[in-house]
């Protein structure tokens, strides 16, 4: 049994069983395949919405690049996401959304951004690989060097006058696609077993007083053992 395992059955003494059962079977579904990144929403109660969103379809890391703002998460919106989602912020340096980009670049996604104007549409977009969906701002959308950037452009079916979704909307609507081309896959999506554990730490130490606390003297304890 690794540190970390012993660290997850310490806290799994502290919390009830169904608990235990609830984040063993939602750490499971997680995935760091598909992550999504928020360029510059200016109105909190929809990155809010988005984290939310994020939580129900399991993806596990929400980025978000802040240019002249800072996302402040409006708990009724978000219903508690922000405890079990990894929101990385970007707002430093001449070029957060290229820091951002390039960084997931490198890890091997492809950086795919939403447009209603794309000819791709997100229901034929490949999952071959991991993917980073891009979402611009709620008047104009990603911006041009995001454009430049980006991969692959893909937009969300319309039917209406009205030239766009509500940034949340579209969100929900596209990693409902995704997630489901993924549940069809015979890909390796999931995160691995010791990122499951590693998340379980880290959601018990949400949920228990001090929980960041009792994490280091858990494994002060265990190392004394070892």
């Amino acid at each position: 049994m690794s540190i970390d395992e012993k660290v997850l059955a310490a806290f799994y003494n502290m919390i009830t069983e169904s608990k235990q059962e609830m984040y063993d079977q939602i750490a499971s579904d997680r995935t760091r395949y598909i992550t999504v990144v928020l360029e510059t929403v200016m109105k909190e109660h929809n990155a809010s919405a988005v984290l939310r969103t994020c939580d129900c379809f399991g993806i596990q890391d929400l980025h978000a690049i802040e240019k002249g703002t800072s996302y402040a998460i409006q708990r009724e919106i978000a219903r508690g996401a922000g405890n079990w989602v990894d929101m990385h912020t970007y707002m430093s340096g001449d070029n957060p959304s290229m820091e951002c980009l390039s960084s997931l670049k490198k890890k091997g996604y492809k950086i795919v951004a939403t447009s209603p104007h794309a000819n791709l549409n997100i229901n034929d977009i490949s999952i071959d690989e991991p993917i980073a969906l891009v979402f611009g701002t709620e008047r104009d959308g990603i911006s041009p060097e995001v454009e430049s950037f980006a991969d692959e452009l893909v937009s969300i079916p319309m039917y209406g006058f009205t030239e766009s979704f509500n940034i949340s909307v579209s969100a929900a609507i596209a990693l409902n696609i995704l997630r489901n081309k993924l549940e069809q896959s015979d890909l390796k999506w999931k995160i691995s077993h010791e990122e499951q554990v590693q998340l379980k730490i880290d959601w018990s130490t949400k949920i228990i007083r001090d929980g960041e606390e009792v994490e280091k003297e858990i494994r002060r304890r265990i190392l004394e053992k070892e």
